[in-house]
């Protein structure tokens, strides 16, 4: 049987914990990782040569926007988060063996809630859960969605199981519908399993005019037949547009989800999601509380000391800039990173990874198109007065430290940021082809390569053009490192 490229044939390894031990949804999973094994698992892989930084402008600004999507450093909150759904998708697993016939039994009940319309309803004993769920609580930017998907792309998504004719969706990603509403959540379900699986869910369910408790059942039905891992519920901040008593139905159905149907559910979102969680938290007609992780900004800290070494240990702050400052893609590039330029980034950031990074991406861009080719505090300011000014209120109130405030400002949207990228990168292409008009090799990239090169050694003098264009016609055969001599 051929499958789909996006759908991987079970390969088994025996556990070594033994209440994983039989279960071929999880022993056909990769090993838990030990954390050094993690850390290069999820650590970004960013393709950067030092020579890259005297290429032509234009190549540098792409080289620049790359490393908004291909740098991510992890942290130990990374680690402890991969720990968190390592735990939930092997544990939900454990009373869902198909094995021992643990998945028919809820299958069967899950029968059973089709044809009542109940979602807490079951026709025999009921089946034991040992699903959890988590809700991840941090404001926008932060890294809390693109941490979760980073950890579930370790895994398999889509695995058959030959043996059992039957498929496994190790985790499922999907969003909380902008109305809030049940039907549209369980539309958006049925969405993402069709792309997955190439099921037509949608069509069969969706679109027919079933009432939400029915489609709540078939969702369910559909997670333990699919052997869904975990459930992830993006933008759950949502909730907050509907009616107190739209909270409730939806909580109700996650809490359904985990306790009776047994898929662990991921829920996400920005502080605005806070009195949803206290909402769920205070009734008492529910038999679990939905536990929650704070995803908070990297805080400037100062550096500890090693007990065993004695000397400082750095911060997690300290290493993410470090490890950041590696990729610049300019001339005049400076080593190392001075205390008065981090403590510069800090403040304008908060700590915030997305904004730490943006800025030093558009600071790099602001950088080539004036001609400095160099970054410093100043400069970091200059970026952040003129290009960062959507989130200008966000900042303050992280510098405030004022709960209310965050929560105000927790999810503002970087559009417009995105946007000033693209201009900048246009930008540069500009200057780089009136810069281009003037100089009379601009089309040999040889000669361009030896120019920038020149430059970065500090070589600016109104010869260095003539004395380049002499050198390559002299010599037309040899490469840069055979005319810098």
């Amino acid at each position: 049987m051929n499958l789909p490229h996006n759908i991987f044939r079970a390969v088994y390894q025996e556990s070594e914990i033994e209440r994983y031990k039989g279960n071929p949804f999880i022993e056909a999973l990769p090993r838990v990782s030990k954390i050094e094994e993690l850390k290069i698992k999820l650590e970004g892989k960013v393709k950067y040569n030092p020579a890259a930084g005297y290429l032509d402008a234009r190549q540098r600004a792409h080289e620049l926007c790359g490393l908004l999507d291909d740098f991510f450093q992890p942290l130990s909150m990374h680690v402890a988060l991969e720990e968190k759904i390592a735990l939930m998708i092997r544990g939900g697993y454990v009373a869902r063996n198909i094995a021992t016939g643990q998945l028919q039994q809820h299958l069967q009940n899950g029968y059973e809630r089709l044809m009542t319309g109940d979602i807490s309803s079951f026709r025999f004993a009921e089946a034991p859960s040992t699903a959890r769920c988590l809700s991840l609580i941090g404001c926008s930017g932060c890294g809390k969605s693109s941490s979760v998907l980073r950890i579930l792309a370790t895994y398999p998504q889509a695995i058959y199981h030959e043996k059992y004719n039957t498929y496994q969706l190790a985790y499922l990603r999907i969003e909380c519908p902008v109305d809030g509403s049940l039907k549209s959540l369980c539309l958006n379900f049925f969405k993402e399993v069709d792309k997955h699986l190439n099921t037509d869910l949608t069509e069969r369910y969706g679109y027919k005019r079933h009432s939400t408790e029915v489609l709540m059942s078939f969702m369910g039905q559909v997670a333990n037949q699919y052997a869904i891992g975990a459930l992830v519920i993006d933008e759950i901040q949502r909730l907050g547009r509907k009616q107190k008593e739209g909270q409730e139905r939806m909580l109700e159905f996650f809490v359904a989800l985990v306790n009776i149907i047994g898929v662990p559910v991921i829920l996400v979102g920005t502080p605005k999601a806070r009195p949803i969680f206290e909402l769920e938290l205070q009734s008492a007609r529910r038999s679990t509380g939905i536990g929650s992780m704070v995803w908070e900004p990297l805080r400037q800290q100062k550096n500890r000391i090693d007990k065993v070494t004695g000397k400082p240990k750095p911060t997690e702050w300290r290493l993410l800039t470090d490890k950041l400052w590696q990729y610049q893609w300019l001339i005049h590039r400076d080593e190392p990173l001075t205390e008065e330029i981090r403590n510069t980034w800090f403040e304008l950031s908060q700590g915030v990874l997305d904004i730490v990074v943006k800025l030093f991406v558009l600071a790099q861009l602001r950088a080539i198109i004036t001609g400095v080719e160099r970054l410093s505090s100043k400069l970091f300011i200059k970026v952040y007065e003129s290009e960062l000014q959507p989130i200008h209120p966000m900042i303050e109130a992280l510098k405030s430290g004022k709960a209310n405030s965050i929560a105000k400002y927790s999810d503002l949207q970087y559009k417009e940021i995105d946007k000033r990228l693209l201009e900048l990168s246009q930008q540069i292409s500009e200057v780089a082809a009136a810069k281009s008009d003037k100089l009379p090799f601009a089309s040999d990239a040889e000669a361009m390569r030896l120019y920038n090169l020149l430059l970065g050694m500090r070589c600016e003098s109104e010869l260095l053009v003539p004395l380049v264009q002499k050198a390559i016609i002299d010599h037309p055969n040899l490469q840069v490192r055979g005319l810098i001599p």
